[in-house]
């Protein structure tokens, strides 16, 4: 369990007082873990309605749920009655209530108003929903976020309200930090882009993003066709991922199933076996590996390599229409946060060199590579006329 004693952040945290409090910086400053500790303390002495929100379930459960009961149950608050987990709703004892909610859609987001709004990871909701979020909220607004490129709170309030409190939280506000969490921080001030935005908590640039456009959706259509899955080897540092793969009218839609640290081959082919049959098509850089995951009975096949195999594959994949599911965390994180390379003296892109994690990505390459020949046969195919059956003169034929 993470440490939740009083460090920096947190006491930087207490000092806001205007109602919206704009919360940026970077990975291990403790934003999140520091606003659900404030939350708890106003909701246990004054009655409110407190609502935190995020871009989805999922991330609100792997995120600001898990977290919320972790410092609940570390003070000795949590009481098992007073969670209503179909709605995800704890009702404390002075009668305030603290609501974990998603909004998708604009009409939601015009309910009843709160006393407190957290907008947890704020960049990743749209403006139009956060706007009514907002103005629907009578006390105070927490917003946090890493600070990987402008945003709304940029662009419609910063500089337009007088209302607003700005705090840059780093890893170095937290001194609960482990030693080994701190140097794995400190281990990546080699990426030049990535040490801006989550060492140095400084806005970095919405340039250079290798994939964009991608849509977020709830659930996978019963009508996408199952095609596979892809796997990218990893084990410690590095995850392996598993990445399915659908296809649906001329695009595809990715759906995590596995990412993870020390995940032995015995433990890939289990989560292989237990996936609908299909061909699994995983980095080639590993034949033994792949043939010992083949061993298990695993239809699996490495992805094919050549020069500049990775380029193509980054570009084919580019080109596609793609969907991802909400529950894929890591998945869109990695999206998120996969950069072209540059050169850092002169600034200039370094073709074929990225900057970022792709376990989750490549893994959802592999498979997309191996079938863009394969549909775009089929789709010629269905486009063929059909003659009329022959008649038959014989019989036999």
């Amino acid at each position: 369990m993470a440490d939740y004693r009083e460090n920096t952040a947190l006491k930087k945290l207490f000092q806001l007082q205007k109602k919206i409090r704009d919360v940026g910086g970077g990975t291990g400053a403790s934003k999140t873990v520091g606003i659900l500790i404030w939350l708890i303390d106003y909701a246990q002495s004054f009655k409110k309605v407190i609502d935190v929100v995020a871009e989805s379930y999922p991330h609100l459960e792997q995120g600001s749920i898990r977290e919320f009961k972790n410092i609940m149950i570390d003070r000795k608050y949590w009481n098992d009655d007073r969670w209503n987990e179909s709605k995800h709703l704890y009702t404390f004892e002075t009668g305030s209530t603290l609501q974990f909610q998603s909004y998708d859609k604009l009409g939601k987001a015009h309910g009843p108003r709160r006393d407190v709004l957290f907008l947890n990871e704020g960049n990743w909701l749209p403006w139009n929903i956060v706007d009514q979020l907002i103005t629907r909220t009578r006390d105070v607004v927490w917003v946090d976020y890493n600070p990987v490129a402008e945003f709304w709170m940029h662009t419609e309030i910063l500089g337009k309200r007088n209302d607003v409190e700005s705090l840059k939280l780093t890893y170095l506000d937290n001194e609960c930090l482990s030693e080994a969490e701190r140097q794995e921080i400190e281990g990546r001030k080699g990426n030049s882009r990535w040490w801006r935005v989550y060492g140095e908590g400084e806005l970095g640039e919405a340039e250079g993003r290798i994939y964009t456009g991608w849509k977020l959706i709830d659930e996978i259509p019963h009508e996408a066709r199952y095609e596979g899955p892809g796997l990218d080897f990893g084990y410690d540092p590095d995850p392996a991922a598993i990445i399915n793969v659908y296809y649906l009218d001329g695009g595809y839609i990715l759906d995590e199933v596995l990412y993870g640290t020390r995940l032995d081959n015995r433990m890939l082919a289990t989560t292989l076996k237990n996936l609908p049959p299909a061909l699994t098509v995983a980095d080639s850089a590993e034949p033994k590996s792949i043939d010992e995951i083949k061993s298990f009975g695993v239809n699996i096949i490495g992805t094919p390599k050549g020069a500049d195999s990775v380029r193509y594959g980054v570009k084919t994949l580019q080109a596609q229409r793609i969907s991802v599911t909400k529950r894929s965390l890591n998945l869109i994180r990695e999206y998120r946060n996969f950069f072209q390379a540059v050169d850092k003296r002169t600034n200039v892109p370094i073709m074929g060199q990225y900057e970022g994690e792709c376990h989750a990505l490549d893994a959802a390459r592999y498979k997309i590579c191996s079938l863009i020949p394969i549909i775009q046969r089929k789709e010629m195919l269905a486009q063929i006329p059909k003659l009329p059956p022959r008649a038959r003169t014989n019989p036999a034929l």
